[in-house]
This record gives structure tokens, C-alpha cells and sequence, in this order.
């Protein structure tokens, strides 16, 4: 299949039969996974604070400094989460915070090595609005912050705080957080200095179907420059205990956004369905919509908690059954999508 442009995607998003799109997207990931298999990976997320000074709209989770329930997750709290971790057979932690300005560098530097003398485990941390942060910050670049922070231990980066890379929504929901060129800023930065990254997109807020369209060809030039990027994964907006109201984006449409993600990301080899906010059920369809990756079994979520998703799944057993049901072939995987087990 030639590569898709804009126009061509936009038609498809807007336009296409929802199964007609699906067998499009469903060709596409069988062509770059013709075993059938489905990946996941035992980790947990772990929030180091949730003082943050972005305030974003879609968010439930940030506390203000002094608040009752603000906090700054303790060293010994911290290693009891991994240590769990690894007891539950994780092979890697995502840890994310708030945008704390009562914290510094050293904090971070130190919380990366500590974990690091300690265990044997995949540090995936600080989204490019932590990065951006830690840099304006400290008063140091983003390329000399990313070294710093691979130095003491950064293993990979998320694609949090992606949200829509397009300004014109950015400034309305959340108008404190760096700007989608800073974004992709980051995202270069990281790959060059050798660091793999994930990419996201939160999508159901104001934006538009061309505005969605315009993210993914952003990312899909990044990945043409740099090839830094493991997989994508879009998810819906959770409005509940937030400032934003969702414009009601229903489960056909996540699997249209899906799909059309599949085919539009040609150079991203996963594509991860989002079952924290989708439920179990919608996973196992958007595995016929161009998903070759289960995601993560959470050992620990707090953020999209926050909003109001009632979604659990901690049970290795139970994603193995319902890779298993959807008619493919579970196996663990770790960060870098290397198999670590079959089932």
C-alpha cells in the first residue's frame, strides 16, 4: 500500500465505513506481525508528586503545594513499589510527576540512581513537559538535562503530555504546558542522545478531526528523522472530576481513531490499545483495529484514576486469557519489545 497523505487520511477518519477502516487497519498489522502475537509488559506507574504548576483543565490528579493531600513520595515508598514490582515479575516502572517548583535537580539525579544501585529494573520516566521543566528550571538545555538524567539511570521516555500537538488546543486545556514544538523538541533530543521514547495522543476534548490528522503526521516526520519511537497509543479523554467537559467520543470512534492511526504511522512497528480507559471488552476489538500491543497489566495507576476510570487489570493471568480470547498469541515483552516469555 503507497503511503497515505493528509487528505487521504482525513477521508478515511471522516468518511469510512467502521469495518471497512478496520480490515484496512487489520491488513496493515498483520503485514509487520504476521505471527499473530500480542504483546504486553509487567510494569507499574509511579507518581513521585503530585504538586504540579501546569494546572492543566483535563486534570484531576495535580494538588497545589500546601493542600491536604499534596505529596512527595518518600525513598522508602519508593522502593517498596519496585520492589513489589519485581516481585509480581515487572520488568520496568514508569515514573512521572507533577511539575513540583519546590524540588530540585539533584532530587531527580538522586532518585534515578537510587533505584538504580538497587535493583535490576527499566527506568521509563519524565515526559517531555518534565523535561522541558527540569530545563527552563535549572537554567540548563534539553539536551544537557536528557544526558543528565540517562547518566543517573533513564532508561526510555513516554510520550506523556502530548495531549494534541497543535496550539491552538495546547493554549486552551492546558495552557501552562510547553507548546507542540517543544514537544517534538524533546522527543528529537531524547532519540538522538540514544534514548527510545513512546508517543500518545489524548484525544475528545476541542480538537478536530484535522487537528488529530495534523498530529499524527507530526509524529509520523519525527519517526522518519530520528526512528526513536516504540509505539503509539492514543487514548480518549477522561473528563470526570476535571475542569474540561469530553465532547462524548464513543467507542467506534476510538476504534476509527485507532485504525486510522495503524494506517497513517507506517515507520511505528506498535500500535497499544489503551484498556484503562477503553475496559477489557473495547481492548480485545481494537486488536481487529490495527493493535498489536496490550499495554501494560498497571500494577499502578493514579493519573486517568484520578479523572474517574473505573478500569482495572493487575492480573497477568487475566491479560494472557483475554489476548487468548481475542484469537491471538500472548507473550510478555520488555521496553524495547524483545520477548521475554510465551504462554
Amino acid at each position: 500500500m503507497s503511503r497515505i497523505n493528509k487528505a487521504e487520511a482525513l477521508k478515511l477518519l471522516k468518511n469510512s465505513n467502521i469495518i471497512e477502516l478496520g480490515k484496512l487497519a487489520d491488513s496493515v498489522r498483520r503485514e509487520k506481525h504476521p505471527d499473530g502475537i500480542v504483546t504486553f509488559i509487567i510494569d507499574r506507574n509511579i507518581n513521585y508528586t503530585n504538586i504540579c504548576s501546569s494546572k492543566c483543565r483535563f486534570c484531576a490528579f495535580y494538588r497545589n503545594s500546601g493542600e491536604a493531600d499534596a505529596f512527595v513520595l518518600t525513598q522508602e515508598s519508593l522502593f517498596k513499589k519496585v520492589e513489589e514490582t519485581l516481585q509480581l515479575g515487572g520488568t520496568q516502572i514508569l515514573i512521572q510527576g507533577g511539575l513540583n517548583p519546590d524540588l530540585d535537580f539533584d532530587f531527580y539525579l538522586r532518585l534515578l540512581s537510587s533505584i538504580k544501585n538497587r535493583f535490576n529494573i527499566h527506568i521509563h520516566g519524565f515526559s517531555p513537559p518534565e523535561i522541558c521543566f527540569f530545563s527552563d528550571n535549572f537554567d540548563i538545555t534539553v539536551k544537557e538535562t536528557i544526558l543528565l538524567l540517562k547518566e543517573a539511570g533513564l532508561d526510555s521516555i513516554p510520550g506523556g503530555g502530548a495531549e494534541i500537538l497543535v496550539d491552538r488546543v495546547r493554549e486552551k486545556i492546558s495552557p501552562n504546558k510547553i507548546s507542540a514544538e517543544r514537544w517534538l523538541e524533546v522527543m528529537e533530543k531524547a532519540h538522538d542522545a540514544g534514548l527510545n521514547s513512546s508517543a500518545t495522543m489524548m484525544f475528545g476534548t476541542i480538537e478536530t478531526d484535522e487537528e488529530i490528522i495534523e498530529h499524527l503526521f507530526k509524529l509520523r516526520s519525527l519517526q522518519d528523522k530520528t526512528g526513536g519511537f516504540r509505539a503509539f497509543i492514543p487514548w480518549n479523554f477522561q473528563s470526570k472530576n476535571t475542569k474540561l467537559n469530553s465532547r462524548n467520543t464513543y467507542g467506534h470512534y476510538y476504534l476509527k481513531i485507532l485504525a486510522v492511526s495503524r494506517i497513517v504511522l507506517d515507520n511505528f512497528d506498535n500500535i497499544q490499545t489503551s484498556w484503562v480507559t477503553q475496559g477489557s471488552k473495547m481492548a480485545q476489538a481494537a486488536l481487529a483495529f490495527g493493535a498489536n500491543d496490550f499495554g501494560s497489566t498497571m500494577i499502578e495507576e493514579n493519573v486517568v484514576k484520578a479523572a474517574g476510570t473505573c478500569y482495572s487489570m493487575v492480573s497477568e493471568n487475566e491479560m494472557v486469557n483475554l489476548i487468548r480470547a481475542a484469537g491471538f498469541k500472548p507473550a510478555q515483552r520488555l521496553n524495547n519489545y524483545n520477548i521475554i516469555k510465551f504462554y
